[in-house]
């Protein structure tokens, strides 16, 4: 899907500018954010890729208008719904209105650090050989899928070469949908500056993705 994250290579967005020395949070609700975020996701109700897709999905104007951790709780807001943990009326009211749906699992205090610490690993083991070797010219598929996908818009239609192959690593465009984890082989693809962004490109530059493997066919 072609959403306003989507920002590689797009124009009249101004130059980047980092904090220096930025801290991790700019204020105490943006650590609660973070929080609150993390342990509704430990309740099993959905996948990485879902929550992704859902901050994804913030019409452009709400997205752009918003800060980091305010697209995380307007989708955490999705994500609630869509899984029966809250209702408008409970949002309305501030408080349990309506009767919700029971997690998975909850996640206590003291097991944090060992959640974190364990993370989600999203590889996989597959049993079919890679399509693909270091060395190949591959070329990106030009599509632009309604769903969720990880294949940049800037990268999309054009020539590299595969740099690696990775591993088997859950493929998120179904993922997100709840239409299984469907693992698949990634490669780190590089392309030159020219491929990527035409005329004028400055010669030296290069960029690499991570692509998995239906993203790509050979050159």
């Amino acid at each position: 899907m072609n959403g306003p994250q989507d920002l590689g290579g797009q124009m009249a967005f101004g130059p980047v500018a980092p904090e220096k020395d930025e801290p991790c949070f700019h204020a105490d609700w943006e650590r609660r954010a973070l929080g609150v975020t993390l342990c509704a996701g430990a309740m099993g109700a959905w996948t990485i890729d879902e929550s992704r897709h859902a901050r994804e999905s913030l019409h452009p104007a709400d997205y752009y208008g918003s800060s980091y951790y305010e697209i995380w709780i307007k989708a955490l807001e999705t994500l609630l719904k869509r899984h029966g943990f809250v209702s408008d009326r409970d949002l309305a009211a501030g408080k349990a209105v309506d009767p919700a749906a029971m997690p998975k699992r909850v996640l206590k205090a003291e097991n944090v650090p060992d959640v974190l610490a364990k993370g989600g690993p999203c590889d996989r083991p597959i049993a079919t050989p890679a399509r693909f070797k270091a060395g190949d010219l591959v070329r990106t598929k030009n599509f632009h899928p309604a769903g969720h996908t990880r294949l940049p818009r800037y990268a999309r239609g054009k020539q590299g070469a595969v740099e690696a192959v990775r591993a088997g690593f859950v493929f998120p465009d179904t993922n997100a949908h709840g239409q299984g984890e469907n693992p698949q082989w990634v490669y780190t693809v590089v392309f030159d500056g020219a491929e990527i962004w035409g005329e004028g490109a400055d010669p030296t530059l290069s960029v690499s993705i991570d692509a998995w493997e239906s993203y790509l066919e050979p050159a």
